[in-house]
């Protein structure tokens, strides 16, 4: 019997041949209107679910809505959109991070403010 030793630690051809979206490009999608042009796109025959059903943050289409509510409640979908709860580094983060300026990395968390006054 042949053995598989030699294609254990292979990388598939999705990873390799059709890299996704990085998080930053992510962050744009998930801005309002841009998001509503993506949850409602014309009907796409090539696409699964005629493009009907479609996850921003994982960047997939599913087949129907049930799918798509069972990939929400998946592992996969919630570590995503707790990677997306940072906030991308931006041009000056980058350059203060190099030795260019001084460095304050921001989080959703420490950007929101309640209102204590009610």
């Amino acid at each position: 019997m042949p053995s598989n030793s030699q294609r254990k630690h292979t990388i598939s051809n999705k990873v390799r041949k059709r890299p996704g979206k990085d998080l930053d490009q992510i962050h744009e999608d998930l801005k309002p209107s841009k998001a509503a042009k993506l949850l409602n796109q014309e009907i796409d025959l090539d696409l699964p679910g005629d493009g009907q059903f479609y996850c921003i943050e994982c960047e997939r289409y599913f087949i129907d809505e049930k799918t798509r509510t069972d990939h929400r409640k998946s592992k996969l979908h919630k570590n995503r959109v707790r990677s997306l709860k940072d906030i991308p580094y931006s041009i000056k983060e980058a350059e203060a991070a190099a030795g260019h300026g001084h460095y304050q990395h921001v989080t959703l968390k420490s950007k929101v403010s309640f209102d204590q006054s009610e």
